[in-house]
């Protein structure tokens, strides 16, 4: 029983222990397994019942904070458990999160090592650090508890989660992405996925430091950008498309008007002039669904210089090609695809599912004439995120869209630590599109 009544001054000088660290010392103690997840249970349901709930919403955050710290330390002392200074700390910051934040959600959502959060029932959060999954102490109550964060989650960007619609992708404050997928379709429980997005996105300079590409690549690409040369980021899924997107973004002049499309909003563009769009799903009668084509449609009469789509997946490629070819260069988008050529096919393949009946070669002409580049990213065995290839869309022959690599990496090993080894190389093929860039002021050093 050494855990209850532990003196102030063992914990003075010392960090406040973690959630997982005071659950394995009162699961230690005999019939007190439970003890910290009712304990916490019973003060959050007295405090709400304290809490003048249409205050709050107009008191200062951080006011509110303090006052509930006083509160629940009151609760504490009626409850009449022994803890130590450090301990009741530690459950006045979890019943804070519990009332304002994610829960047990949110010492991870702090740490900026992780990139992936994975909810697997409430009794599994699983991690990922640097490209590696681990699984973590955190756990939820329940099931309830669980569907309670995901509620209140989905419910701040206005939609729903139920029976009715039992998938839901949202996002965090942060623009970190957020799927959620609840029982009947998920048999174990409700599952939650967050894809971070960090208050401070990576730029150019950390890209450079991780050795995710070159300088000489990103000049090549920083030079395209500001060229209005139509790019493509293709790549699987957590490979860094979004983030290698945003980057590219930041070269976009500041004078030009940049329209963005998300099915859920990510992109952080630091431009003046950015008009941002995001989809929105049916309601419960299945009524009122706007889809990424209707908002491409749209942006087509907003005057914009540039249009971004965070990712095509369907119809609304069509569409994108479109307005690439009809004035609107300097476009981007990302795609899900493992290969360059594969990203062909698959911009052939959601171009059919536009409904509108196309002939195969005029399929292959609109994509020739509308993308100029496609940049390849993965994520390698190691965790590492890489550009392995940047090439260039040429033209069509015999029915085949040709493409010519401008930069590859070419892999060669792994070390003693398990990193991949293997080094970015120039094919020394001139971009056709060189020319372009010339033609805009933008001179390309001799070594490209």
């Amino acid at each position: 029983m050494a855990f209850f009544g532990t003196k102030k001054k063992e914990s003075e000088g010392k960090a406040p222990p973690t959630r997982s660290h005071l659950e394995s010392k009162m699961a230690a103690v005999p019939g007190h397994g439970d003890f910290y997840q009712s304990l916490k249970t019973r003060i959050h349901t007295k405090l709400i019942e304290k809490l003048d709930l249409s205050k709050i919403e107009t008191m200062d955050r951080d006011r509110v904070k303090e006052e509930i710290g006083v509160i629940v330390e009151d609760l504490l002392d009626a409850e009449g458990v022994p803890l130590n200074r450090v301990e009741r700390e530690q459950i006045v910051v979890e019943v804070q999160n519990e009332t304002f934040g994610l829960g047990p959600l949110e010492p991870l959502l702090q740490d900026p090592e992780i990139s992936d959060i994975l909810v697997n029932t409430h009794k599994e959060v699983y991690v990922e650090r640097f490209g590696k999954l681990e699984m973590t102490p955190v756990v939820f109550r329940d099931d309830a508890h669980l569907l309670k964060i995901i509620d209140r989650i989905v419910s701040s960007v206005g939609r729903r989660v139920d029976e009715f619609s039992p998938m839901v992708d949202a996002r965090l404050a942060d623009g970190s992405r957020v799927n959620a997928i609840i029982p009947p379709l998920a048999i174990d429980g409700p599952i939650l996925s967050i894809r971070r997005f960090g208050v401070n996105p990576l730029k150019t300079n950390d890209l450079l430091a991780r050795h995710s590409l070159t300088p000489p690549m990103m000049d090549f690409l920083r030079a395209a950008v500001k060229a209005k040369i139509n790019m493509v980021i293709s790549g699987g899924t957590g490979s860094g498309k979004t983030t290698l997107l945003n980057v590219l973004s930041a070269f976009i002049p500041a004078g030009e008007r940049i329209v963005t499309i998300e099915d859920s909003a990510e992109l952080q563009l630091q431009q003046p002039h950015v008009v941002r769009l995001e989809t929105r799903p049916a309601n419960i009668e299945q009524k009122g669904l706007i889809a990424q084509r209707d908002l491409v449609r749209n942006s087509l009469r907003m005057r914009p210089d540039r249009i971004i789509v965070g990712e095509v997946r369907g119809a609304e490629v069509l569409d994108m090609l479109q307005a690439m070819n009809t004035g609107h260069e300097g476009s981007l988008t990302t795609i899900h695809a493992n290969d360059t050529r594969e990203c062909l096919t698959r911009l052939e393949s959601m171009m059919l599912m536009s409904g509108v009946n196309i002939p195969e070669k005029a399929m292959r002409d609109m994509i020739v004439q509308a993308i100029d580049l496609i940049v390849q990213v993965a994520r390698l065995s190691d965790g590492t995120r890489k550009v392995i290839r940047i090439t260039e869309v040429v033209s069509i022959e015999g029915g085949t869209i040709t493409m010519q690599d401008i930069y590859t990496f070419e892999r060669k090993g792994m070390d003693e630590q398990g990193a991949i080894t293997g080094e970015f190389k120039p094919t020394g093929i001139r971009p056709m599109c060189a020319e372009r860039i010339l033609a805009s002021g933008i001179e390309l050093p001799d070594r490209f």
